[in-house]
C-alpha cells in the first residue's frame, strides 16, 4: 500500500501545503483524465500558473490558465522556452489500444514521452513528473501486449532520466466521470456495468476525477525528498481523500 493512504491531498503523504505556489504544466488536456486534472488545478489554490501543452485548442478560459499548442510531440525543442521555470508536469499524453496501428502506438506512448522529458529535464531539471502508465505496464518488455511493453519503456526511461521526484500512476479501468463516446465495445459494456463491476471489483476501478486529483496532488505537494514511486490502482485509491470522494 502507498505511504499516502492516510493523508489528505493538501498533506499527501507527509508533505506540507507550499508556502511557494507551483508552476504546472498538464499534457493532454483535451483527454479524459488530462482534462480533469485541469479542471481541478485551475481551482487548486495551492498552484499559480497551470500551463496545457497539447495539439488541440481546448476552448477554455482562465486567468491561470496558459495555453500552448504544439503540433508534432516527436520534436518538443520548440518547448524549451515554455518548459522553463516550471515546477511540476502532468503527462496524459496517450491513446487506446486498437485506435492507431501499432507503430503511431509506439510513437505516441513512448517516443513522445521521453521527448517530452528530455526537454523538460534541460529547462527545469527540478521539476516533478507525474506520469499516466497503466495497469499491466512492464518495465521488463516481455509482455505479448504492445501496449504493457511501451508504457513499461516509457516509465523506465523517465525514472532514468534524472527527476528529483518521479510518480508513476498505473491505474485499471478508469471510470469516466463526463459523457464521452466510448473508443471500443469493451469500454461502452464496462461502463454499463460499472455499478456492479466497482462492487465486485472495488480495487480494479477509479474515477478519473480521482485519479486527476491524485496525479496533480503528489506533483505539488512540499517535499526535500527525492523519490520514485510506481501506484497501482490500490495506491492511487488509497491517496484520494475519503471526504472528497464521491460515489456514482
Amino acid at each position: 500500500m502507498s505511504k499516502y493512504a492516510t493523508v489528505s491531498p493538501t498533506e499527501a503523504a507527509g508533505g506540507r501545503t507550499s508556502s511557494f505556489k507551483k508552476r504546472l504544466v498538464i499534457v493532454g488536456a483535451s483527454g479524459m483524465v488530462g482534462g480533469c486534472a485541469l479542471r481541478y488545478a485551475l481551482q487548486n489554490p495551492n498552484i499559480e500558473r497551470v500551463t496545457s501543452v497539447g495539439r488541440r485548442n481546448l476552448g477554455i478560459s482562465h486567468s491561470k490558465l496558459t495555453e500552448v499548442l504544439h503540433a508534432d510531440f516527436a520534436d518538443c525543442s520548440a518547448l524549451a522556452e515554455t518548459l522553463s521555470g516550471q515546477d511540476a508536469v502532468a503527462f496524459c499524453l496517450g491513446t487506446y489500444t486498437g485506435a492507431v496501428p501499432d507503430a503511431e502506438l509506439r510513437r505516441i506512448t513512448l517516443d513522445y514521452t521521453i521527448e517530452f522529458a528530455r526537454v523538460l529535464r534541460g529547462s527545469s531539471p527540478d521539476a516533478v513528473f507525474t506520469f499516466l502508465s497503466g495497469n499491466g505496464a512492464d518495465p521488463t518488455g516481455r509482455s505479448r501486449m504492445a501496449f504493457a511493453r511501451y508504457k513499461g519503456a516509457a516509465e523506465k526511461a523517465l525514472l532514468a532520466a534524472g527527476f528529483p521526484r518521479v510518480y508513476i500512476f498505473r491505474p485499471a479501468y478508469i471510470y469516466p466521470v463526463e459523457p464521452r463516446k466510448e473508443p471500443a465495445f469493451s469500454y461502452r459494456l464496462l461502463r454499463a456495468v460499472y455499478p456492479a463491476f466497482r462492487l465486485m471489483f472495488p480495487g480494479l476501478v477509479i474515477r478519473s476525477d480521482d485519479l486527476a486529483r491524485a496525479m496533480v496532488d503528489v506533483a505539488v505537494r512540499e517535499t526535500g525528498e527525492r523519490e520514485s514511486r510506481v501506484l497501482e490502482n490500490r495506491d492511487i485509491l488509497a491517496m484520494a481523500d475519503p471526504a472528497q470522494r464521491r460515489t456514482s
